[in-house]
């Protein structure tokens, strides 16, 4: 462990995903795989998306805003725990690791709003049908859209702002894979109460009130479909909403438990772990989820392999 008497430090170190050569390969393979997955499959989700005009609704309008989000908020992680898993230099400069947790920070908030979003626009499709047009036309989407953005980033800067204006003398070893509040908060000879409040009253605003929405939107989706008198009629519906149900599910379980938890429950060794499953498992998942319990997006892909396999022809 590298430490410092110093009020400042000019870079950090990161652990790496093992110390043992042979592990470090495994693991780093198994990463690349799983990242290089991750960027297929939402680039294939965006472009279908925005090549096939029977997608341009606002459903799939808000899963390709998910799909580009999950593409950068892994690849603010991703590559630099794949470049420490083989190389012997761990560090990553001040600079670096804030621009890595604000826009790790930003990009997550925003995957919690977009979610909530799209469990209201699924609410609006499934029980009101009629006004679905009038309530989710296209300069609200891009409102809505646009909102999470902003809210996001101007969350995760007020956030950066506060965390590294902390004096980091205890040591500049961070004992996490990558830059997040957390582990930073427990470098510092600062007391971090002031931090931790902040990070409670904004996951408590951002987290917690998608939540909310979501599992409000979803109350009245069930009771909706309940009343359908066909079985058929409910088992599409609840297929509908069920891709998108195991997503949110997954993702503000993780996300509530790393940020809404008292200071005496960070264990950081089970931390570790699960900050892999939302910031590498779920940015894979989202899209295959989708794709799989998706019709359209199968068919979509089917029609744009034949147009390929019939240009290829002549």
């Amino acid at each position: 462990m590298e430490t410092s008497n110093q009020t400042s430090v000019s870079k950090f170190f990161l652990l790496s995903l093992s110390n043992i050569p042979y592990q470090q390969v495994i693991f780093f393979f198994l990463l690349l795989v799983v990242y290089i997955i991750t960027l297929s499959a939402n680039i294939t989700l965006i472009t279908l998306v925005t090549a096939d005009f029977r997608l341009q609704t606002p459903m799939y309008f808000f899963i390709s805003n998910l799909s580009f989000i999950d593409i950068c908020f892994s690849s603010t992680t991703v590559p630099k725990i794949l470049e420490n898993t083989l190389n012997q230099d761990k560090s990553i400069s001040f600079i670096g690791c804030a621009i890595q947790m604000f826009f790790h920070l930003a990009l997550g908030a925003t995957e919690c709003i977009i979610l909530a979003v799209m469990a209201y626009d699924r609410y609006a499709a499934i029980c009101r049908p009629l006004s679905y047009n009038t309530i989710m036309n296209q300069k609200i989407c891009i409102y809505l859209a646009a909102g999470s953005w902003i809210m996001s980033f101007l969350n995760s800067a007020l956030h950066a702002f506060f965390t590294f204006q902390l004096p980091y003398c205890k040591s500049n070893l961070i004992n996490h894979f990558y830059c997040e509040m957390p582990p930073l908060f427990h470098l510092s000879c600062r007391d971090t109460l002031f931090n931790e409040i902040l990070v409670y009253v904004s996951g408590g605003i951002i987290a917690l009130c998608s939540f909310l929405l979501t599992l409000l939107s979803y109350i009245y989706i069930i009771t909706s479909i309940l009343k359908i008198h066909s079985n058929k009629g409910k088992y599409r519906a609840f297929s509908t909403c069920t891709s998108h149900l195991t997503v949110e599910s997954i993702y503000y379980g993780t996300i509530i438990f790393m940020y809404l938890r008292p200071r005496s429950k960070y264990f950081l060794a089970r931390d570790r772990m699960v900050s892999i499953l939302y910031t590498v498992v779920t940015p894979t998942l989202n899209p295959i989820i989708y794709s799989i319990r998706n019709k359209d997006i199968k068919g979509s892909l089917k029609r744009q392999l034949k147009l390929k396999t019939c240009g290829y022809c002549v």
